[in-house]
């Protein structure tokens, strides 16, 4: 006879951490840990990244949210960059020659801003020196000059035409613009109705000399012309000349300062060039002049001379490192603005706006994986960045045809960044399948483990990360209780006695919380009581479905028993997850068996609820009882397999166990206790392996146990590859301690069986049989039983098949001696 399986000791359900066991008494005795906890494989491999400097050697972080591996990857990275050279800035510059394509300068660190300053001064100095320059007397003096000799030569030829014009009796009048002739008597103009009155001889006379005084002033006017072109040339040299004379001081200070940049050079020519024009069209024109006030006339210095400054570094900083926490295109690769000027949409190379990749240019540029790929255009845009190591401004959808204004081209920028993707697991997979260039473009995988090893020395980091945590964010002073009940917490999440939770976050978040029922309760250090009272008002908040769920079975709307036997019915336990909070509820499940040949029938994969995973293990029920007790005849049943009340999906193989002890049970009529449930995934061997969430399994069992009262019989069996896993609540444990509550590590399903229904499993003998009375010696019994129906069934069928055959034979007979 095999001995029953004997219930779990306390102190195997989970991990505790012995009073006075951690070498402190507060975290005030120990130094604080920067960093990350843990994680040597992520650590070697950030190094390697950011050392290696080849092409393609971008780096992606892998790891669930939570794990520290944004804060630490950031943190590594501006220590290393602080340590190497900064790289230069660039400033975008009007181009004069085409004003649609900027031109782009780069600067040492530091100088950018500083050339910005002189083009401001370099304006300050315009704007004192213009008009002055023209309002001068010398320039005046000369100006007046060259406007008499042009006035003195038309003065000479109108009076010469004057002169004769007066001999011949003509008087002749002129204003700015034109000449014009009337007839004289007595040396008086006439009126119009004067003239009237001469007679025909008169006018002709008149009209000749009209005529001769005409031709005589085309005549001396014939030089015109010339005159103007002489007089425009000479006024346009002294503007020139005085323009030369006043810019050459202002710009010489940066010809001289820049002399040594061929490129700066040649735009100083340039602008020196455009401004020659500038200053002479605003301040020759009179007009011009009188409507361009002193803020306008500083305001189109700047927009068309002042550099716009892309991207600025202290000259000791160091290589950047910059985060976009929201990776657009335009706030990626920057874009071209535009304003509005009387309804019309204008831009500049001034309205040019930098992007995160001018920022990170020359050093790292830290992206979120999922938000990049939300915009396929955006990945692929940066890919071909990486790839031509090339920034180019554009907008992103202009080779679309959705955009039909008028913009800039600016020049693109030597590009030399590390991109560091952070995502999960799945995002990287998938890149790795979907697109071929992704491997060839981030070859550095950062992952970050998701636990790690539990230890001495492992829990005094751990310690010394929290009092990192508690001086950065200003709470009270943490006792070695209190830590020692993180720990436990933290083992929780990771669901293993061995192991802590790499999900640092969540530990962060719950110390923050005991800090507040601190503060509440005006305590002077956290304790483990205000950790366990956080872990509470925790469950609390987000226990309402659990607790409907407990309501609804212990009055009676959930059918599910926690006392007594039955047939064909068992209690198996499920996981429940909604939002960030997942919580343990018992099903009922039940089964009935019937001879047939359509073998067990899974009613959740029938109805479309059943998901694949939870289908295998159903399937593997025929698997393990054709290979166990299906040897000498066929398996000749029909089965229907259902978990009640279930009215979503249902997925997983955590079910098999149950579902094959409640099948044997409605098999052979045998009652299976109704105060114990199982969780376990069978293989087709019979041996139970180990499932997830068993810690919550067994907790949603025992609330339901303990809402209804403990008997002192009730309890759960779980596979024993899962004791490790064990870190229960406290209130668990002290129910076993006091031994109202029971728990069952098996390893077979025949272990199971037997604590279910209290018979021995059986094993076969020296011939090959099931002592009589165990449970295997019921179950060929009455498989062999369901066979031999099945074959007397077939038997007689065969019987009337030969006799309706036999009968057609001989009406055949009959019907040809009738003809006959």
């Amino acid at each position: 006879m095999s001995e029953m399986v004997q219930a779990l000791a306390p102190n195997a359900l989970a991990a505790k951490i012995e009073k006075g066991s951690l070498p402190f008494k507060t975290l005030s005795e120990l130094e604080p840990l920067s960093g990350i906890l843990g994680q040597e494989r992520a650590v070697e491999a950030i190094q390697f990244g950011v050392a290696m400097h080849r092409p393609g050697y971008n780096i992606f972080v892998m790891g669930g949210a939570g794990t520290g591996r944004s804060s630490y990857v950031t943190s590594y990275l501006k220590s290393e960059a602080k340590r190497k050279q900064t790289p230069s800035e660039w400033v975008y510059v009007n181009n004069f020659k085409d004003t649609r394509s900027p031109k782009a300068i780069e600067f040492q660190p530091g100088q950018a801003k500083v050339f910005e300053q002189d083009i401001r001064t370099l304006i300050d100095g315009l704007m004192g020196t213009f008009p002055a320059a023209f309002e001068h007397p010398n320039y005046q003096q000369q100006k007046g000059a060259i406007d008499r000799a042009f006035n003195d030569q038309y003065e000479a030829a109108i009076n010469l035409v004057e002169r004769h014009a007066s001999k011949i009796g003509v008087a002749m009048f002129r204003d700015a613009s034109s000449v014009s002739f009337a007839p004289m008597r007595d040396g008086k103009a006439l009126e119009e109705a004067d003239f009237a009155t001469l007679t025909d001889d008169e006018r002709d006379t008149f009209q000749a000399g009209v005529s001769e005084l005409e031709g005589m002033l085309n005549d001396e006017l014939l030089s015109l012309p010339t005159w103007k072109r002489i007089s425009y040339e000479q006024l346009r040299e002294l503007n020139l000349n005085t323009v030369k004379e006043s810019l050459d001081p202002l710009m010489a200070p940066l010809f001289e300062k820049y002399a040594d940049q061929e490129i700066m050079v040649q735009f100083l020519n340039e602008m020196r060039e455009d401004l020659d024009k500038v200053i002479i069209d605003q301040f020759v024109d009179d007009k011009a002049s009188d409507n361009r006030d002193e803020s306008s006339r500083r305001t189109m210095y700047e927009e068309m001379y002042l550099p716009n400054v892309a991207v600025t570094h202290t000259s000791d900083g160091g290589q950047p490192v910059i985060y976009e926490p929201h990776p657009t295109y335009r706030n990626l690769f920057g874009q071209v603005e535009y304003s509005s000027d009387q309804g019309m949409l204008v831009t500049s190379y001034r309205l040019i706006r930098s992007g995160s990749l001018h920022a990170a240019n020359g050093g790292y540029l830290i992206l979120d994986a999922e938000k990049l790929l939300t915009d396929h255009y955006l990945w692929e845009a940066l890919k071909r960045a990486l790839k031509s190591k090339t920034l180019k401004i554009e907008h992103p959808y202009a080779d679309m045809g959705l955009m039909s204004t008028t913009t800039l081209s600016p020049e693109d920028l030597p590009l030399q960044v590390k991109v560091v993707l952070i995502g999960s697991r799945e995002i990287y997979y998938l890149l790795q399948d979907a697109d071929p260039d992704f491997q060839e473009m981030f070859r550095v995988l950062v992952d970050f483990d998701d636990s790690l090893k539990r230890d001495k020395e492992t829990e005094l980091a751990f310690a010394r990360l929290l009092k990192d945590r508690v001086a950065k964010e200003g709470y009270a002073d943490v006792t070695a209780e209190g830590v020692a009940r993180l720990i436990e917490y933290s083992s929780r999440l990771a669901e293993h006695q061995k192991e802590m939770a790499a999900k640092i976050g969540d530990v962060f978040e719950l110390l923050g919380e005991a800090d507040f029922n601190r503060d509440l309760a005006k305590d002077d250090v956290i304790t483990d009581v205000h950790v366990q009272r956080a872990l509470a008002a925790k469950k609390h908040r987000t226990g309402r479905v659990a607790e409907k769920i407990i309501e609804e079975i212990v009055d009676g709307t959930i059918l599910l028993e926690s006392d007594g036997k039955a047939i064909g019915n068992i209690n198996g336990l499920t996981v429940m997850q909604i939002g960030d909070s997942s919580f343990g509820a018992p099903a009922r499940i039940s089964t009935t068996v019937y001879p047939g040949g359509k073998g067990i029938v899974d009613i959740e994969r029938e109805s479309n609820l059943g998901q694949s995973i939870h289908s295998k293990g159903v399937l593997i029920l025929s698997g393990y009882l054709g290979h166990r007790y299906a040897q000498e005849f066929p398996l000749d049943i029909s089965a229907s397999i259902a978990m009640e009340q279930s009215y979503g999906y249902v997925d997983g193989d955590s079910a098999s166990t149950a579902e094959l002890c409640c099948l044997l049970s409605a098999l052979i009529n045998v009652p299976l206790r109704q105060d114990l449930a199982i969780t376990g995934s069978l293989n087709q061997y019979g041996q139970v392996q180990a499932i997830g969430g068993v810690n919550e399994k067994i907790e949603g069992f025992f609330n339901v146990c303990h809402a209804r009262g403990l008997t002192g019989s009730q309890g759960v069996i779980i596979p024993k590859s899962n004791v490790i896993n064990l870190m229960l609540s406290d209130e668990v444990i002290e129910a076993v301690k006091a031994d109202q509550f029971h728990i069952y590590a098996v390893e077979k399903a025949d272990e199971a069986l037997h604590l279910l229904t209290g018979l021995e499993p059986g094993e076969l003998d020296s011939n090959g049989k099931y002592p009589e009375g165990t449970i295997s010696a019921r179950i060929l019994k009455r498989l062999e039983e369901i066979s031999k129906l099945g074959e007397e069934e077939e038997s007689a069928e065969k019987e009337k098949s030969a006799e309706e055959g036999k009968k057609a034979d001989n009406d055949k007979e009959d019907a040809s001696a009738k003809k006959g």
